[in-house]
Order: C-alpha cells, then sequence, then structure tokens
C-alpha cells in the first residue's frame, strides 16, 4: 500500500491539478492523506469536489508546515510514504519509478524540474542548482533532502520518531538524515515533479551558495544545525 502525505494552505489556484496528477498513478488501495493548516480560501471545497474516496482530509487550527506534515504522516497507513507539496504536478512514473528504487533503498529523492507559476521549466534539473547528493554530512551542512522530491519505507518514518521538537529543524531534513543513519539512500537522476516555484511558495531555490540561499539571517542557519546536530548525536546513542 501507497500512502501519499499532501498538506495543504491556501492553495486553491493547484492543488486540483496536483492531486489528479497523484491519483492517476495510484491503485484503488492507496491513500492520499490531505492535511489542511488553516485554510481560508476554497481549497477543502475543491479537494471534496474531486470525489475520490481514496483522498482522506485532516482539518485542524495553523500548526505550521512541519508539524502539518507530521500531523499527516502519523495517519499514513502505506509501507511506502510519499511527500508532496500543494502546488506541483507529478510526472507521469514517478510513482512505480520511487517504488522500484524502494525495493533497494530506504529512502529515495527524484530530480525535479524547476518551473514558474504556470509550469513553464526555468531549470531542467533541481539536483544541478543545488548540487544534490547523498551523504549525512553533506546534508547537515546544506541539506537537499526536499519532502516533495521524497518516498520513503515505513521502516524510516518509524525510525523518525519521536520527532524533534525543535521548530529549526524541518520535517523533510530530519526524515533524511535518519535514512542516512538508518539504512540506504537514493538521489534518483530523473526528473519525476515539475516543480513549481511562484511568489506563494514556502521555499525559494537558485544558484547561491548555502550562506545566500535561503533569507534567514546567519546565526538562525547555524543555531538549526547545532540542533540537528543534537539530535544526530542523540539518536546515534540511542540505536
Amino acid at each position: 500500500m501507497i500512502s501519499v502525505c499532501v498538506t495543504t494552505y491556501n492553495g486553491a489556484d493547484y492543488i486540483e491539478s496536483q492531486l489528479r496528477s497523484i491519483l492517476v498513478q495510484l491503485s484503488a488501495h492507496d491513500e492520499v492523506i490531505v492535511s489542511d493548516d488553516g485554510s481560508a480560501d476554497e481549497t477543502l471545497r475543491i479537494i471534496r469536489e474531486i470525489g475520490d474516496k481514496r483522498i482522506r482530509v485532516l482539518e485542524h487550527p495553523p500548526v505550521g508546515v512541519t508539524r502539518n506534515f507530521y500531523a499527516a504522516l502519523d495517519e499514513a497507513k502505506g509501507e511506502y510514504i510519499f511527500l508532496a507539496d500543494q502546488d506541483d504536478v507529478w510526472l507521469e512514473n514517478k510513482v512505480s519509478r520511487c517504488v522500484e528504487c524502494l525495493q533497494k533503498y530506504d529512502l529515495v529523492v527524484t530530480d525535479a524540474k524547476v518551473t514558474d507559476e504556470s509550469l513553464c521549466v526555468v531549470e531542467k534539473s533541481l539536483f544541478e542548482l543545488l548540487n544534490s547528493r547523498e551523504g549525512l554530512w553533506k546534508n547537515w551542512f546544506a541539506c537537499t533532502f526536499y519532502g516533495s522530491m521524497m518516498a520513503f519505507r515505513r521502516s524510516v518514518l518509524d525510525a523518525a520518531h519521536p520527532y524533534p521538537s525543535s521548530t529549526m529543524i524541518a520535517h523533510d531534513w530530519w526524515i533524511g538524515m535518519v535514512a542516512e543513519m538508518k539504512g540506504k539512500v537514493c538521489f534518483l537522476k530523473e526528473p519525476l515533479v515539475l516543480y513549481r516555484r511562484h511568489t506563494g511558495t514556502m521555499t525559494q531555490v537558485n544558484r547561491k551558495s548555502f550562506l545566500t540561499r535561503s533569507p534567514r539571517p546567519l546565526h538562525i542557519k547555524i543555531i538549526a544545525r547545532v540542533s540537528m546536530l543534537y539530535y544526530i548525536i542523540r539518536y546515534r546513542l540511542s540505536h
């Protein structure tokens, strides 16, 4: 069974096309869990009007992106778990290629084509843009575990508990690091997602260095990495 965890927040403009690109790749026994972070637009109405019984909607007051994803993950029943953003589009063989990789690996990150809001490609490879690759310490320093391109075995999710309490550590960063410590990680050099960037996206990507890629102040970046180092050490000591 496959579980796809999608989080939404005022995603009415793009959520239907994303969900349809996912649903067409799933079997009748799979599920899509949509965790909504208090949307005030038509997001929930649009999702319900799709009318697919495989979709389960979780509604709750705003908790932020990371805790919203954790809420969806805690409801996932599948052996294979995918993460998805509300505004991307999955290419037609994403699920089959990821499941194939998960026969050998514990977690897979696929490449993506970066697009504008109209899905016109602006960068052919997110991997090339970010220098994405496996490696615990590489991804501690400059994380390339982007959740919208990730799928993993249930064993990885089980091993990721308890989740870090620090708000500095994103869900995808933590899950990717656990997979690095627990098992085998694959960065699949195939673009299987149209990674839509627009003014409302939480994460912006460009060719700048780690120090200037994110708008967060340098001291916040340092604190986040110190926090992650603490959780890495704690995880290694307890396993």
